[in-house]
């Protein structure tokens, strides 16, 4: 049986997790992943639109 003790290195925000994009306020799926991939709260369309005009 694990301790919560234990557990305090792998507690999550779940409100981080809540898949909507910062910059566009869309919920998308893909918000989760650019987060654990770049660092980054962005839908796969704004991430895109980021790469091709980085402004």
């Amino acid at each position: 049986m694990i301790d919560e003790t234990e557990n305090k290195y792998f507690k999550v925000d779940t409100e981080e997790l809540n898949n909507i994009c910062d910059e566009c306020k869309e919920e998308d799926e893909s918000v989760t992943q650019n987060l654990i991939l770049t660092g980054f709260k962005i839908c796969k369309s704004c991430r895109l639109s980021k790469t091709i005009f980085p402004l």
